[in-house]
């Protein structure tokens, strides 16, 4: 049968879900990455461009006296040979180092060497050392190349040689040297900042396993190099001892006052069965007892320890069984609405405490003025990863101040006070037993009257074989 719309605040629920809880800004690993990495690549950037500023004066004086060095030899190498010698020199020197001396003639066209600050600095240093009547042009009558025009006894010539013999390294060198420098700063960054990082995050591990109860399986590493952190490990280990030795006196008092309390109580119940002759008096005094009884479960399931092992459970099974017992009271009247065949993540016991403690409240709280009766509806259905489920009485509900408080410990609503047949740990015991099976819990008034429990649990899924 397919369950009806249940009203579930599912919004709601999940704001306040930890695990679905907005996070605001990064984490400490990628903030401290970012920072590092900033300052990492800030710091490259700014070596590699004090180094190019560095090395551009020493480099265009380098190449101008290696330019002016060449110009000279092939200068003097004209002025000691003949004319018919000239020939077979500018071909050797033009086969072996690549350097051609050709005539300047007048109309001779050229661009200018110095198109930028590499180049003024290295024409100037060349008309320094050669004289004011040097011309170095990129190409003349466009031929490309490093042109430099020199006298000889007043003939002019041009001597032509390639370039790249003299470029500084190009943009893609230092692009790509600062590209590796990037990428080896950014690995560093990771791996600091991973560092920085690990021994948070076992801490923040180790609390939240202390916070389920586990503090056998929350111990951090005290042998650790760094001062700082194994002080930290050392006091988080002796507080989750102290802790976990408070969590068992408590369960051996509890035991205790179980048992010592439990005692006389059970002694009492034939004693006054047998010694109270006034009926009434001896079926109030059983009440009494009984209700006595019932605080001191109360009590001893609100302090039930945290750690609880989940598995499968079918929620429509469980309801039917708390169900039995509750359909023979005749100030009660359920309306069941449940998805077929619902599997729900929960310890069946405490699973089955949760229904029954929000049906019974329900009966208790939600009856009719005009008919003294409980309508109590109870319905869930699957959504995604989650069920949802749904339990509604339709009495006069609780103001909407008081709704937060009515799963705190010992806090009674004014119908509870008046009654004054209750430990205020209902609720309270509900909430905490959904929290420690992963679920969440909340109450809301619905438009029509009456209270509504709401609870979220994880689906349980099963396997499907073929």
């Amino acid at each position: 049968m397919a369950a009806p719309e249940t009203d579930m605040p599912d919004q709601r629920l999940a704001e306040t879900s930890p695990s679905s809880a907005p996070h605001s800004g990064l984490s400490l690993f990628w903030r401290t990455f970012f920072l590092l990495a900033l300052l990492l690549v800030g710091s490259v950037v700014a070596w590699v461009q004090t180094l190019r500023e560095m090395e551009f004066e020493p480099r265009a004086l380098q190449t101008a006296q290696q330019i002016a060095s060449l110009v000279n030899l092939s200068r003097a190498a004209v002025m000691h040979s003949d004319a018919i010698a000239r020939v077979s020199l500018f071909k050797t020197m033009k086969d072996q180092e690549h350097v051609m001396i050709v005539p300047r003639e007048p109309n001779d066209v050229f661009a200018p060497f110095d198109e930028d600050d590499h180049g003024k600095r290295i024409s100037k240093e060349l008309i320094r050392k050669l004289g004011a009547g040097t011309v170095v042009a990129n190409s003349v009558n466009q031929v490309g190349g490093l042109w430099v025009g020199f006298t000889i006894d007043k003939d002019r010539y041009w001597l032509q040689t390639d370039r790249a013999r003299f470029n500084q390294p190009a943009g893609s060198t230092w692009l790509i040297w600062l590209i590796t420098a990037a990428a080896l700063s950014l690995s560093g960054a990771a791996w600091i900042a991973r560092l920085i990082n690990r021994p948070l995050k076992e801490l923040s591990f180790a609390a939240s396993r202390v916070r389920e109860g586990d503090f056998e399986a929350s111990a951090l590493n005290e042998l650790v190099s760094t001062s700082e952190i194994r002080a930290v490990n050392i006091g988080f280990n002796r507080m989750t001892q102290k802790l976990a030795k408070i969590e068992q006196d408590r369960a051996v008092m509890l035991a205790g006052i179980s048992h010592d309390l439990r005692t006389p109580l059970a002694r009492l119940r034939p004693e006054t069965e047998l010694s109270v002759a006034d009926l009434d008096a001896r079926e109030n005094m059983a009440a009494d007892i009984a209700q006595l009884d019932s605080i001191i479960d109360k009590f001893l399931d609100y302090a039930r320890p945290g750690n609880m092992g989940l598995k499968v459970v079918s929620l429509n099974k469980t309801v039917e069984s708390c169900l039995v017992s509750l359909r023979k009271r005749p100030d009660m009247q359920f309306k069941v609405a449940l998805q077929d065949n619902l599997k729900v993540m929960a310890d069946p016991v405490e699973l089955q405490r949760i229904i029954t403690n929000l049906l019974e409240n329900a009966g208790r709280y939600g009856k009719s003025a005009d008919t003294g009766i409980a309508m109590v509806e109870i319905s869930a259905r699957g959504e995604d990863k989650a069920v949802l489920i749904r339990v509604r009485d339709y009495g006069v509900g609780v103001p909407q101040n008081q709704l937060k408080q009515l799963t705190t410990p010992f806090y009674r609503g004014e119908a509870a006070r008046t009654a004054a047949n209750g430990t205020g740990l209902g609720l309270a015991i509900v909430e905490k037993t959904i929290s420690r099976m992963g679920g969440l819990f909340e109450l809301s008034n619905a438009s029509s009257g009456g209270l509504c429990a709401h609870i979220k649990l994880q689906r349980g899924f099963t396997e499907v074989t073929a």
